[in-house]
């Protein structure tokens, strides 16, 4: 099979702790006939990818390189610290920066957060990684502090986290190199923006469905009807656009014209 031969095809790239399941799973059921590939990459190396072509799109963090990549924004993630759980720290429901200032507090050469000032004491030695981190926290040689999905992704059964309420934040944002926002890549973000499959965004006039309404106002639901076995208020036969029988007079009105109702019986 050729290049100009080969189905159309999808890349998407996402670090650590992105969950793209729920998108992917909507990809498949609109374009099943467009493979999507998922790239896991490391956060530090996502714009690279991007930048290289290596990828259509990815779900990154934030910052990206807005000359050449664009970006739309997904969510904000909360900020939380890890601890072994027997740490004092879990006696609490949440922590701020100063709760930690007599903790060693592990700064990973991975780490996303843009902290303007490190918190607690600083480690003998930076981990390479943020997994490391997690190892050494496990072994009790400090604490750690990442966006909560990160903490998720790294969860061991004898760590837990506490939200850290006054720490900076990780945004995650969909991005893609700015002079290939290609069909493909159109889908992806009508599916992350929760777009319709009908929606018609993208679409010229004419290919819009017609507009064959009147003009008419609809009458509200809750409009009461006339209950079963009983007349319009207007009379017998408004609705029918007849006249009154008995010479034009309406029923019950005085005079000879009018009609009878059934005599009483005499006592």
């Amino acid at each position: 099979m050729t290049g100009s031969d080969a189905p159309p095809s999808f890349r998407l790239a996402y670090v650590p702790g992105a969950t793209p399941g729920k998108w992917v799973r909507i990809w498949q059921e609109r374009l099943p006939g467009t493979p999507l590939t998922l790239l896991a990459v490391p956060a530090a190396e996502a714009s690279d990818l991007l930048r290289d072509g290596q990828a259509d799109a990815g779900i990154v963090r934030l910052p990206v390189d807005r000359t050449v990549l664009s970006a739309i924004p997904l969510y904000t993630e909360a900020t939380v610290v890890v601890v072994p759980k027997d740490h004092l720290i879990t006696a609490a429901d949440e922590v701020s920066v100063a709760d930690l200032a007599d903790d060693v507090v592990l700064h990973p050469l991975d780490d996303v957060l843009d902290w303007p000032e490190l918190p607690g004491r600083p480690a003998v030695e930076r981990p390479a990684t943020t997994e490391d981190a997690i190892q050494l926290v496990a072994a009790g040689v400090g604490v750690l502090v990442v966006p909560q999905s990160l903490a998720r992704f790294h969860h061991r059964k004898d760590i837990t986290f506490r939200p850290v309420v006054d720490a900076p934040q990780s945004s995650v944002v969909l991005s893609w190199p700015e002079d290939a926002t290609t069909g493909p890549v159109e889908d992806f973000i009508g599916i992350v923006r929760g777009r319709t499959v009908n929606s018609t965004r993208g679409r010229t006039k004419d290919e819009r469905p017609a507009d064959t309404g009147t003009g008419a106002r609809k009458a509200p639901s809750s409009a009461k009807k006339p209950a079963a076995g009983k007349k319009a208020a207007t009379g017998r036969n408004a609705s029918a656009g007849r006249k009154p029988t008995g010479g034009g007079r309406a029923r019950g009105a005085t005079g000879g014209g009018a009609k009878r109702g059934r005599p009483r019986r005499r006592s």
